[in-house]
């Protein structure tokens, strides 16, 4: 393969195979069925060989096929046990590796992006990949100065490919239906289609990444790598050793996946308020766990702006919705309690909402008016706030104590709750609407969470939330002033303009380069942190990473 297949007839008869072959496989298993095979068996066998082919399929073409795939992969932990297993295969292959491109394509890309005479960039440069991206592979290197850095280079075409793979996969989307029931991914479809512009620019990943690095720069727990070099289809950045978070969710001890699982809640809800940026794709394939403990974080390619932070009503709706669920579960306990002690006294038949005050109906419904001002209630919808508590309860239920264990059982029992259209759940989150201005938030929300499940970690969501998410924390208290602080509202993002890179110099044809980071004075409460309320991130003590 010279590089990724570019042309659309060609693509086109490559992802068609895909609904032609399911339905070999269908008509296969309707053979079966008459033959005596039970029907539960026979639709697992043609569950298990279209996610083999799916996902083959996807990692052959690379491009907007590969990143679908991706994404979903953190969905996985919501599949029923006796499909995850080849599912979970697949996916693996494809967060980690690909078929790769020949050496000479690649020298190709890294003449026509740093030069002729780019070798005198590096002391060295291995022609294997070392990993594969959606639309690119990572080559390992040392720069001219001696620091081991990744190259990531573009694939040939990848552009046209992947507007062209995500135009094909909008038509057979119907198909992941198979793999798991009730999953819709037309809207993650149009969603990447919407962002193809950024994901191909290696010059914006750059400045983005420089933006989390300086961010988190001297942080005990994350770890950003610094940029060195980027092109229109060429990034170097600083080499970084770890663990894949994949290998941990196949592996890992549980301490060391509780460890992942903490520091992945802390990197998501902290990273809009210390660099105005959300990283928008969390999955396995752009994580590791280090071997002193620390997060590394990899891939800024999808990126979302944040420059006030996390919405303020975010924080204060769940805060509202989290306070009318804890007064009914209070309630419920109530009426369990008295039941108890005299099953035929009048207390003993009283419903939860009988013995809620106004005030929990009050709270229940300034949600709804929150929901409805910011655009997820539609004028027309008529939703029972009860009801609508009732089917966020479970996942409320992740939030309630300081500590809460993620498991892949506890998220197919949510998906089986939504899948069910007949349940309450599904009825109320039919009625829903999903603003454009917060669909990448949902989506990184909902990813963060099945990767916590993939993990199976024990972890704090809430303090993360209370200390990093406006509005979330009880007002007036030490974690709601600390977000109001972090999340400073009307900030300029320093590297959002192309041409304005600090510490880049940016040539008129050339790649940007990146000077190494300066050396940060130590902060004067670095040796008592826990002592008194944290300072904000920019005096984080630690070590460069």
């Amino acid at each position: 393969m010279s590089d990724i297949p570019r042309r659309a007839v060609v693509r086109t008869a490559r992802l068609a195979t895909l609904p032609i072959g399911y339905a070999g496989r269908a008509t296969l298993g309707v053979g079966r069925r008459l033959g005596g095979r039970p029907a539960e068996a026979v639709a697992t066998e043609v569950q298990r060989r279209t996610a083999e082919q799916v996902f083959r399929v996807l990692g052959e073409l690379k491009g907007g096929a590969m990143k679908l795939g991706q994404a979903l992969s953190v969905f996985e932990a919501a599949l029923p046990d006796e499909v995850a297993g080849p599912y979970r295969a697949a996916l693996t292959k494809l967060q980690e590796a690909a078929p790769p491109l020949p050496a000479a394509t690649i020298h190709k890309v890294l003449a026509a992006e740093l030069g002729p005479d780019w070798r005198a960039l590096f002391r060295s440069f291995d022609d294997s990949p070392v990993a594969a991206a959606s639309i690119g592979q990572v080559h390992q290197a040392v720069w001219s100065d001696g620091r081991h850095v990744a190259v990531k280079v573009q694939y040939p075409g990848a552009g046209p490919a992947l507007l062209s793979d995500l135009t094909q996969l909008g038509r057979v989307a119907r198909l992941f239906g198979v793999l798991a029931p009730g999953l819709d991914v037309k809207p993650l479809i149009e969603e990447l289609r919407a962002r193809v512009a950024e994901e191909l620019d290696y010059r914006l990943e750059a400045r983005w990444q420089q933006a989390f690095a300086e961010a988190f720069r001297g942080d005990p727990d994350i770890v950003i790598p610094w940029p060195v070099a980027a092109g229109d289809h060429i990034l170097v950045s600083e080499w970084l050793d770890g663990t894949p978070l994949a290998d941990v969710i196949a592996h890992g001890e549980q301490d060391r996946r509780d460890r992942a699982g903490a520091l992945l809640c802390r990197f998501l809800w902290s990273g809009p308020a210390r660099a105005g940026l959300l990283h928008a794709d969390p999955h396995p394939g752009n994580f590791r766990l280090l071997a002193d403990g620390r997060l590394g974080v990899l891939d800024f390619g999808a990126v979302k702006q944040l420059p006030d932070g996390m919405p303020e009503v975010i924080g204060r709706l769940t805060r509202l919705a989290l306070e009318a669920h804890r007064a009914v579960a209070a309630a419920e306990d109530r009426a369990d309690g008295a039941a108890r002690a005299d099953s035929g006294s009048p207390a003993g038949t009283e419903s939860p909402t009988e013995t809620e005050s106004p005030t929990d109906d009050e709270t229940s419904a300034a949600v709804l008016d929150g929901l409805r001002r910011e655009g997820f209630i539609p004028p027309n919808a008529t939703i029972d706030a009860h009801e609508f508590l009732a089917s966020l309860g479970p996942l409320l239920d992740a939030l309630t104590e300081e500590e809460f264990t993620f498991s892949r059982a506890w998220l197919r029992e949510q998906a089986m709750r939504l899948a069910d259209w007949r349940s309450p759940a599904a009825q109320v989150s039919r009625q829903l609407n999903l603003p454009a201005s917060y669909l990448l938030i949902h989506r990184v929300t909902m990813s963060g969470i099945g990767l916590l499940c993939q993990l199976e970690a024990t972890a704090g969501l809430r303090p993360e939330m209370e200390r990093w998410q406006p509005g979330f924390a009880p007002p007036g208290s030490a974690n709601a002033r600390h977000a109001a602080r972090a999340n400073r509202p009307g900030r300029k993002l320093p590297l959002a303009a192309p041409g304005a890179v600090a510490g880049a110099e940016a040539p008129e044809s050339g790649p940007l380069l990146f000077s190494p980071p300066r050396p940060r004075r130590a902060s004067r409460t670095a040796k008592a942190p826990r002592q008194r309320e944290p300072e904000p991130p920019e005096t984080a003590r630690g070590r460069d990473a």
